[in-house]
């Protein structure tokens, strides 16, 4: 009797000294939480796991349909007993678009699935881009600026050219009537008769207004070079105009020698009327050789051009 009394004594203690791995672990618990940061092509999903004290795991599933389709890279919840806050951005996702996700946590007990949610995506912001070509253009010749509407909605859309000539202190204004975006979102505006550098930007008709960054399309005078006779033998005149009028400036007479210009002689443009200038310029030349007359402009309104390549017989 006394032998079995203490028998019966002693099971308590050996329960109680049994060790916590023995007890059976449990499955994670695990909430479902809201989309935040929602873009056009990305999204940051949240939740919430309590790893009840095992080493826990976890990963999002989404997609356009409730069949999923894409997850998330597995990621470390650690061995807490109490629930936080866990996120994962996920990107590479289509504008105006409804899709579908859920927070599944893994330990050693077993997987538990959050609810489903979803959230939408949403569309592209409109933005512009242009160039102008050819830049620069010779003075009183055509350029065209063209471009592209980019983002959710960019056909059929209204766009409107503006200019600002140089130099540039009486602000942009429209240049023509608006034009329709193709089904791509591009536009192309042609500009006649370009006279001086000019700023060019386009703007959207949608309130507000999508604007493009700004354009400078540079315009180069205009040089016509031809060749004379002159007094004295292995000599000849270099003469011509350059439009518009830019009084005063430079010009290099350059012999083409194995591709390269060389110069040989120079003088400066002078008065000819109130719409073109003009140079001359007696020089000992070369037979059989070319040449090419370059006018140096720095007032801003133009630039520096070269004329066609002249012809020494």
């Amino acid at each position: 009797m006394v032998v079995l009394g203490l028998l019966t004594l002693a099971l308590p203690a050996m329960a109680l000294a049994l060790p916590a791995g023995a007890l059976a672990a449990s499955t994670p618990a695990v909430t479902t939480g809201a989309a935040r940061a929602v873009g056009y092509g990305s999204a940051t999903l949240t939740g919430a796991i309590d790893p009840r004290g095992s080493s826990t795991t976890y990963y999002f599933q989404y997609g356009p349909t409730k069949a999923f389709g894409a997850q998330t890279a597995l990621a470390n919840a650690g061995a807490g007993t109490t629930s936080a806050t866990v996120s994962v951005a996920v990107s590479g996702l289509q504008p105006l678009t409804t899709y579908y996700y859920r927070l599944i946590a893994v330990n050693a007990a077993g997987a538990t699935t959050g609810a489903d949610r979803a959230f939408a995506t949403t569309k592209v912001p409109l933005s512009l881009a242009i160039l102008v070509a050819p830049n620069p253009t010779v003075f009183g010749s055509t350029a065209t600026v063209q471009g592209t509407l980019s983002g959710t909605g960019n056909a059929g859309r209204a766009v409107v050219l503006q200019q600002n000539p140089f130099p540039y202190t009486a602000g942009f204004a429209d240049v023509g009537n608006p034009e329709l975006t193709n089904a791509t979102g591009g536009f192309s505006f042609p500009v006649v008769g370009l006279a001086q550098a000019t700023q060019f930007r386009v703007i959207t008709t949608t309130n507000p207004a999508v604007v493009s960054p700004i354009a400078i399309e540079g315009v180069a005078v205009q040089v016509s070079a031809h060749v004379g006779r002159a007094h004295r033998r292995h000599y000849a005149r270099i003469y011509g105009t350059v439009t518009p009028a830019v009084e005063g400036m430079q010009v290099a007479i350059m012999r083409v020698i194995g591709g390269r210009n060389v110069l040989v002689s120079g003088t400066i443009v002078r008065h000819m009327s109130a719409t073109s200038s003009s140079f001359s310029r007696t020089i000992h030349v070369k037979r059989h050789a070319l040449y090419r007359i370059f006018v140096k402009v720095t007032n801003g309104a133009q630039t520096s051009n070269y004329s066609s390549p002249l012809f020494i017989r």
